[in-house]
């Protein structure tokens, strides 16, 4: 959970972006807190589900201390998270939400958090993994940068047969992996049909819509702020390779 910045796009590295990956049969997102793969990449997921690919979200942490009442139950909490975020992946139409429910704030990337990711991708057998950029200079948030080195390692492991062979499940090595909140972004994803799509997994958040989102008190009109503000860091990215809407990525493809 983080509250977006005005844009993450990285000007110096605006030659060579590419556009659009083929669309891929499976892609796996994987995210560290509900709400965070559809900041990431809401709108390339919708994109390529409404193109027959199967999407699975992977969410790390329980989301536990997604709330500014210090008087907030926790179970219920995460319950809530777990039911909002399962909205989100249906307005994107993603085929499947997997929970791993770590403490919130408390994520770590140590080879026990790796076996499990590890194992989500040979389960899943995503052509594309997405998620957060470990290396993103000046990151606050800990889960984030935990998250980042979890998709990284977690295809390390997936693709090699002598990681966690006690699995019991065949190695899978994806085609690509493409990181949100990148640096140095060479990679975008036009996304002009399906920012509506991303918007409503968003606002499916509703626990998120004050510490997050920035709505609260005149909901129509800060719901409308948080709109502009989304559809701005669309333009920014679609601005990189002369397009109107597009999400940043961060793109790997020997893997």
């Amino acid at each position: 959970m983080s509250r977006p910045t005005a844009s993450y796009l990285d000007p110096a590295g605006s030659g060579g972006v590419t556009v659009d990956l083929a669309v891929p049969g499976r892609a796996l997102a994987i995210g560290a807190h509900p709400d965070d793969i559809d900041f990431g990449c809401g709108g390339t997921l919708a994109k390529w589900a409404s193109a027959g690919c199967e999407v699975t979200e992977l969410i790390l942490t329980d989301g536990s201390k997604g709330s500014w009442d210090p008087k907030a139950d926790r179970a219920s909490l995460i319950a809530l998270r777990q039911e909002e975020q399962r909205a989100a992946a249906d307005a994107l139409g993603a085929r499947d939400v997997v929970f791993l429910e770590h403490v919130d704030g408390e994520l770590a990337s140590g080879l026990a958090e790796r076996a499990e990711v590890c194992r989500v991708i040979r389960e899943a057998r995503p052509d594309v993994v997405i998620g957060h950029d470990p290396w993103k200079r000046y990151r606050l948030h800990p889960d984030h940068r935990h998250a980042g080195f979890l998709a990284v390692e977690g295809i390390v492991a997936a693709r090699d047969p002598h990681f966690f062979p006690e699995q019991g499940l065949a190695p899978h090595r994806p085609a690509r992996l493409l990181l949100w909140e990148a640096d140095e972004v060479d990679h975008v994803e036009t996304i002009e049909r399906f920012l509506a799509a991303k918007l409503t997994a968003l606002l499916s958040h509703r626990s998120q819509w004050e510490s997050t989102m920035g709505i609260d008190r005149d909901r129509a009109a800060e719901e409308k702020v948080f709109e502009d503000r989304i559809r701005q860091r669309a333009a920014e990215a679609g601005a990189l390779a002369g397009l109107s809407l597009a999400e940043p990525f961060k793109r790997i493809d020997r893997l």
